[in-house]
């Protein structure tokens, strides 16, 4: 399969739709990804698909009209073709008081974004480290069930004022289910690099769990301490990543209006952006070609950042910032513990939750969700593992219960079903409120 486009294919692309462009600005932007994704079920794989995608998108305007078309065709007609669908559209469409042109030329970081292992791997090459896991699940007499995925790709953006980025990127992913009669397992993890992706552990993470969690017993549902592994602590820090909008902030709308320079966690969590980070899959630019956000979200406990598009940066005189895409939550240092087992080791007794899913709003003033527990729910008692449970659906507020902290380890590879990758802690919370317990 072809190498994905380069930095000098982007540049020519942009040059021949400026120089076709009649408008008062035009703005470029590509997508070129090559790679698959293998699905796997019932131990055996269901899916193997190997693709590449292409796109060009331009965007052109007239005074406060604009349009923007899109195309496959990557040739210099295709290109000319584009730009003319592109401004014909602005010709007819009405004035966006929001409109603002392009940017201007730009600083940018230079990430290590791409990683040769990954963009080297096919079809045959996931199928390989897909049948670790199968084959483990089998051998432990259980269903595996999950993806395996490795892209690798390249992203631009250029108008005529001076705004130039391109990027190249890897990202790979690895997620497993594991299914006995009556109990499952869950784990996953996801990186630049395809080598970062353990497929043995995981899988043995997942059978594991769906071993120790067999033949569940039942708790009445109610408050309780819990202890949230990494993905499930995903399901309440995404959300409050949305709530920061400065948009539905500034309009009255957001869980957190009038809390900017207040405390809204406990004191000891920090949320910064690193897109530099070796285990994130942050980018240097988003699609409006702002350079990556390398800020402190939350400080201490204190919110300090708002996500301001440039129109609502300009509508209240703030700086626009880029994308939160590369989340990393920490607490002091001097009290993290090293891992998830330390951490259970010194709970009394509480409630072990793998895994959130359908996370769903329930009051959006407070920002309290619903939502289930999943694959590998276990009551702890005296710093052990004790009986698998079933599963409960659970009703609390991310601004509850990441202020009501009892402990965390140092921030842990998080992947989720409903959420990209994040370094977060492990926490274990007090009163969180399980509502109901499911049948299933």
């Amino acid at each position: 399969m072809p190498e994905p486009l380069s930095r000098a294919e982007f540049a020519r692309i942009a040059e021949i739709a400026m120089n076709t462009a009649t408008g008062e600005h035009t703005l470029v932007s590509v997508s070129d990804e090559a790679g698959g994704t293998t699905r796997f079920a019932n131990n055996q794989v269901s899916q193997n698909v190997h693709i590449r995608r292409q796109s060009l998108s331009v965007s052109a305007a007239f005074g406060r009209r604009h349009g923007r078309a899109s195309t496959t065709e990557l040739t210099d007609a295709g290109i000319r073709a584009v730009v003319a669908a592109a401004e014909e559209l602005a010709r007819v469409a009405p004035e966006d008081p929001e409109y603002l042109p392009p940017l201007g030329s730009q600083n940018y970081p230079r990430l290590a974004s791409h990683r040769p292992e990954t963009a080297a791997v096919g079809p045959g090459g996931r199928i390989e480290r897909v049948k670790l896991a199968v084959e483990a699940c089998r051998e432990a007499g259980m269903q595996a069930a999950g993806a395996m995925e490795a892209y690798a790709g390249s992203v631009g953006i250029a108008a005529a004022g001076g705004l130039f980025a391109f990027e190249s990127r890897t990202r790979s992913q690895f997620t497993i289910t594991a299914t006995a009669s009556d109990s499952s397992g869950w784990a996953g993890d996801a990186s630049r690099s395809v080598d970062d992706l353990d497929v043995a552990a995981l899988a043995q993470r997942a059978i594991e769990k769906a071993r120790r969690s067999a033949s569940p017993t039942e708790l009445p549902p109610g408050r309780y301490t819990v202890l949230l592994e990494p993905a499930a602590v995903s399901g309440l820090v995404g959300p409050l990543l949305s709530a920061m909008d400065a948009r539905s902030y500034h309009r009255g709308t957001s869980a957190l209006r009038g809390r900017l320079d207040e405390r809204i966690v406990d004191s000891r969590l920090t949320l910064r952006n690193r897109p530099d980070h070796p285990s994130l899959l942050g980018g240097g630019f988003n699609g409006e070609g702002l350079s990556a956000d390398y800020h402190a979200w939350i400080e201490a406990g204190v919110l300090r950042r708002l996500a301001y598009d440039r129109f609502t940066a300009q509508e209240h005189g703030q700086a626009p910032s880029g994308e939160l895409d590369a989340p990393l939550l920490e607490g002091s240092a001097a009290e993290a513990l090293e891992s998830l087992e330390e951490l259970i080791a010194t709970t009394k007794r509480g409630v072990l939750v793998t895994n959130f899913w359908y996370i769903r709003p329930v009051n959006a003033t407070d920002l309290t969700l619903t939502g289930m527990t999943r694959d590998g729910l276990f009551l702890v008692e005296d710093g052990r593992i004790g009986p698998g449970l079933l599963n409960f659906r659970w009703h609390d507020s991310p601004l509850r219960a990441l202020d009501a902290i009892d402990g965390y380890t140092r921030p842990l590879d998080a992947v989720s079903w409903e959420r990209d990758k994040m370094l977060l802690p492990a926490l274990r919370v007090g009163d969180f409120h399980f509502s109901s317990v499911t049948r299933f």
